[in-house]
């Protein structure tokens, strides 16, 4: 006996309407981007991710419209277009926020707190993992690993870092993006608006007043390799337990204080966290075994 595709819950409507074009206006622009892009290349089709992101940077994902702009422009098929756009998770499938905070859920994040702060913020924002909030600010969603493991529990907002972030702390960065106040990540560049950081991410200059000054670099904490392999020594450096307990004083005079201007990780003794939340002391304060 057989069953009919209805009843195996199969639908078998009409196909998908081929994806409208780009206003005459909108089009004349992208392809003057697109011309620059191309160029850059000595095969067109290696043009292909940047021009995701530029057409990401229209509409704030990337839509049937924007691939099949990209086909066009570089000769391709949609189908070879949509492969490359749903491997990738930087390019969004449906519309977005203007602010995409993604909480690191990996090992270390995660049992530092990272997975207590993407639980809080679903909670909070009442939005799940990839969700929008109703205001179009902020989406979550959690994230792989962003190679800043000894800042952890990591947030990142449109991919610029904040650092050693706790429950309170990621809350208070939401609500700041949510109301328009300014916000500023731990390290590298002024944060801005997502589809603005997808023309950045498109090859095109961040033309925003001391923003490419104030791109970042890593903390100490993951330079130490990197220095130890160009063979230099580093400091000897006592860390204090969490609690204040007695120590040595003739090793506590040793001690390598660092400048002020030391970013530590939240893997040494408790500093003050991103600017997001400077009264709360980074990594955990409770006794092993609590």
């Amino acid at each position: 006996m057989t069953t009919s595709s209805s009843e195996r819950g199969v639908s078998l409507g009409m196909p998908e309407l081929p994806a409208p074009a780009y206003p005459d206006d909108v089009r004349a622009r992208l392809e003057r981007d697109a011309r620059e892009i191309i160029a850059r290349y000595p095969d067109s089709r290696s043009a292909l991710l940047p021009l995701l992101h530029l057409v990401q940077s229209e509409e704030g994902h990337v839509t049937r419209t924007g691939m099949r702009f990209c086909a066009d422009v570089l000769g391709l098929t949609t189908a070879e277009v949509t492969a490359v756009a749903t491997f990738y998770t930087m390019y969004r499938r449906r519309p977005s926020g203007d602010y995409q905070v993604g909480v690191c859920t990996n090992t270390l994040c995660a049992v530092m707190g990272g997975d207590a702060i993407f639980e809080s913020l679903q909670e909070y924002l009442g939005v799940g993992n990839g969700e929008t909030t109703d205001d179009g600010k902020v989406t979550l969603e959690h994230i792989e690993c962003n190679a800043a493991c000894d800042f952890a529990p990591v947030v990142m907002v449109n991919w610029e870092f904040f650092d050693n972030q706790t429950v309170e702390s990621a809350k208070r960065l939401v609500d700041d993006l949510r109301s328009g106040r300014t916000v500023s990540p731990t390290r590298g560049a002024p944060l801005c608006t997502f589809k603005e950081t997808a023309r950045i991410l498109a090859g095109f200059p961040d033309e925003r007043e001391g923003a490419v000054e104030a791109s970042g670099s890593a903390g100490p904490a993951s330079l130490v390799g990197l220095r130890l392999a160009k063979g230099e020594s580093a400091p000897a450096r006592v860390v204090h337990p969490r609690d204040g307990g007695p120590h040595d004083e003739a090793q506590d005079r040793a001690v390598h204080k660092p400048s002020p201007a030391d970013h530590l990780s939240s893997h040494d003794a408790p500093q003050d966290t991103s600017a997001s939340d400077p009264a709360h002391p980074a990594g955990p304060t409770a006794e092993e075994g609590e």
